[in-house]
């Protein structure tokens, strides 16, 4: 997982050499380790999305399913949502106003705003000057709000590289990547089979599933059912279909009308309506032995490696 440190409240420790953040929990050193690789591990089976947190992917996995169980406690507001947060934010706006405390005194505005930053922000709509300046010498851009402002004075003070004697800086954390992985790529090896990774994220994952000896099973969690998968997609797939009915992706070619309950699902029974990606798979299957051929080569190869033995044992033993 993570180094261990002594402090109880952040035990687990960023593993990239230049990096000395540290978190409570392991799915968050997990989710940091984003940053540095730049790959979201956790990838939707409905779409093209992926996410750092498994949270992530199932909150993103209610968009599909049109569930929002989440109910606006307000009266008189019928709003659902998929998320807490997304309720806890509808909340915020539509129903706490009271909680906005600056406002913007210009003649015949009065906008309220939560955030002294978001007044500012908004004063330039008045004022159309930009009240956020860079102060690198030489430079002078001005900017609407800070958060771009800090964008910006990162090209400036750039990204340096950690590594001893090397005097890289990456204007963005892309190029800085970029830069680590070409020069400066860690190379990780497995302490039990010696394989080699890249990124410690992969190294980690591997000895979960590899060398843990254990295997990852999605349960059916409706009362009654003890089925079992190997992917949350078959999982969810059984329990729409199966539990609730629901199949709501139907397939709209002429006479067919088949109905699935995920739309991965529905893309991938589409081939069958496609002669082209359906010539690509036979192209692709030809080149796999069928299970006849193969018994029949299996077969032969017996045959064979008995006649050899025939005849060595004739001529060790020569007939008088």
């Amino acid at each position: 997982m993570g180094e261990r440190l002594k402090d109880p409240n952040k035990s687990f420790a960023c593993l990239y050499s230049d990096c000395k953040a540290s978190f409570s929990k392991s799915w968050k050193l997990e989710a940091h380790y984003c940053k540095h690789t730049g790959v979201r591990p956790f990838a939707c089976d409905s779409c093209t999305k992926s996410f750092c947190t498994r949270y992530q992917l199932t909150r993103h996995q209610l968009s599909h399913r049109g569930e929002t169980p989440h109910l606006c406690s307000v009266d008189g507001c019928a709003e659902a949502f998929s998320t807490i947060g997304r309720l806890k934010n509808h909340v915020s706006r539509a129903h706490e106003k009271e909680q906005k405390r600056y406002v913007c005194n210009y003649e015949g505005c009065g906008k309220e705003f939560c955030k002294k930053r978001q007044l500012k922000t908004h004063h330039c709509e008045h004022t159309n000057e930009l009240p956020y300046e860079c102060k690198f010498e030489g430079c002078g851009k001005k900017y609407a709000a800070s958060k771009a402002l800090k964008k910006h004075e990162k090209m400036h003070n750039g990204y340096p590289c950690a590594e001893e004697g090397c005097l890289f800086k990456g204007k963005t954390w892309t190029e800085y990547q970029a830069h680590r992985k070409a020069e400066h790529r860690e190379i990780l090896q497995c302490g039990d089979c010696k394989k080699v990774f890249y990124v410690a994220w992969f190294l980690l994952k591997h000895k979960q599933f590899v060398h843990s000896g254990e295997r990852r099973v999605f349960k059916c969690t409706k009362e009654g059912c003890e089925k079992t998968y190997t992917t949350n997609f078959n999982l969810q797939n059984h329990i729409l279909s199966f539990h609730e009915g629901k199949r709501p992706f139907i397939c709209s070619h002429a006479g067919c009308g088949k109905a699935f309950a995920m739309e991965k699902s529905l893309k991938r029974h589409g081939v069958a309506h496609d002669p082209n990606k359906k010539k690509m798979q036979k192209t692709k299957r030809k080149n796999v032995p069928s299970k006849a051929k193969a018994s029949d080569a299996s077969a032969l190869s017996a045959r064979l490696k008995n006649v050899s033995l025939n005849k060595a044992a004739s001529q060790n033993n020569p007939s008088p």
